[in-house]
């Protein structure tokens, strides 16, 4: 795509409408790590996330872009602006590990072909403001979906302070073989319709293409590692595509270029072969085997069931038969789900929004929750696992001096009902107010 007319239109929406975010982001709307007042939040809790202890109140003070002090009480400078949220509880922001910018409601396969790319990054744009409103103040998007090397463009504006959104991880498009998972299959081929994914079919292509994507400004590498997923009379079935010899030259690759490989996965043998080769993460999980469950103990890969994608093409099926399809798989995932608890492998949320509306997916913490999760594991597995997998630990994820300023407010208490992330009431991100 045409780089400098993608630059050229989010500059122009922005300039125009930046002002209509919210009214707290009008008085603080500087960049990240600028000089600006210290702060203090005021809330009737605070969630310390990594003992799973809520303080009452809560109180948080933030200098610059990071946290100075967090607890029960902290110190008021002179000069610092007070906020007091009330009757709510401060938590780390919401991390999703498994988005899609460049995706909304509709027809997947043919927004990707009738919307140019610039068109499209404008929608990005629209999409992360929406999921920073909704209190998620970093996300890794997992696949352009056919629009290049745009996303590095929205994520360069949000870092710029040019456009609201998240701490964004990038991959560009995601890495798949010639007929596999997103190759237009669906289309007649005839029409020589491009796919939605970047195409490498050894393991010479493979790092050919995670090297193109980092020049292009990638920060991490998705691969496709699994397609034509089925499950026929109660048996699931999952085609792999990557050997394990091949997904441990990329994530050897990936290292070497000082960043990590996270896979779309639903099944075996690839969730074994993905574990095998060490990647960061084995994004939907559908079915994992024994082996594949011990390996993820032992490595600490976190699995991220993405159940709000699952319920979503479930309840907004085409026809009946494809609903009975998408029900009967969704009753599956959750079935596997459980044991996948029972089995104590690592989490990681992700919720695959963008073909359900971005700024909804606290759904999926609602879900995981519903499915087996406690609210504090489900909130863990967001926060503390999702910080590692976005390669941001121990700057993000808990309410510690030195940590970033991201921190959102919800009514109530998380612990008592997970359902609150839903309702987020204040949203701050590196020390900037975007709502409240």
């Amino acid at each position: 795509m045409d780089k400098n007319l993608c630059r050229f239109l989010l500059t122009f929406l922005f300039a125009s409408t930046f002002c209509l975010t919210t009214a707290s982001a009008q008085t603080n709307s500087a960049p990240e790590g600028s000089s600006q007042r210290p702060i203090v939040l005021h809330a009737a809790r605070l969630l310390d996330i990594e003992s799973g202890k809520i303080i009452s109140p809560g109180e948080v003070l933030v200098r610059g872009d990071k946290i100075a002090e967090a607890g029960q009480s902290v110190t008021h400078p002179t000069d610092a602006q007070t906020i007091n949220l009330g009757d709510t509880t401060l938590i780390p922001g919401l991390i999703d590990a498994h988005v899609h910018l460049f995706l909304h409601p509709g027809n997947e396969g043919l927004q990707t072909v009738v919307e140019s790319a610039p068109q499209r990054a404008i929608q990005a744009t629209l999409a992360a403001r929406a999921d920073l409103m909704a209190g998620f103040t970093a996300e890794r998007d997992m696949g352009t979906e056919g629009a290049g090397s745009a996303d590095t463009a929205v994520r360069n504006a949000i870092n710029r302070g040019e456009i609201p959104g998240p701490r964004m991880r990038m991959s560009g498009m995601a890495i798949s073989i010639l007929g596999g998972h997103e190759d237009a299959v669906g289309f007649n081929p005839a029409q020589h319709v491009l796919g939605n994914a970047d195409y490498a079919n050894t393991t010479d292509e493979l790092i050919e293409t995670i090297r193109e994507q980092h020049k292009e400004g990638s920060d991490f590498v998705k691969i496709y590692e699994t397609g034509r997923d089925s499950l026929r009379d109660g048996k699931f079935s999952s085609q792999y595509q990557y050997t394990e010899a091949q997904l441990s030259a990329a994530v050897q690759e990936a290292a070497r270029l000082g960043t990590k490989v996270g896979v779309h996965c639903n099944g075996e043998p690839g969730a074994l072969y993905a574990a095998q080769a060490g990647v960061e993460s084995i994004d939907h999980a559908t079915h994992l085997d024994e082996e594949t469950m011990r390996l993820m103990r032992e490595k600490d890969i976190p699995a991220v069931p993405t159940f709000a994608i699952f319920e979503y093409f479930a309840d907004h099926a085409e026809n009946p038969a494809a609903a009975k399809s998408e029900h009967a798989m969704f009753d599956y995932k959750v079935a596997e789900f459980k044991k996948q608890l029972a089995a104590h492998i690592p989490f990681a949320v992700g919720s695959d929004v963008g073909p359900f509306p971005h700024g909804t997916q606290a759904r999926e913490l609602v879900l995981m929750v519903k499915f087996g999760m406690t609210p504090l594991q489900a909130l863990q597995s967001d926060m503390l696992n999702g910080a590692k997998v976005l390669m941001w630990q121990g700057k993000i994820g808990e309410l510690k001096p030195g940590y970033f300023a991201d921190i959102v407010a919800v009514p109530g208490n998380p612990l008592d009902d997970i359902s609150v992330t839903q309702k987020v009431s204040f949203v701050m991100k590196g020390g900037v107010v975007y709502k409240q």
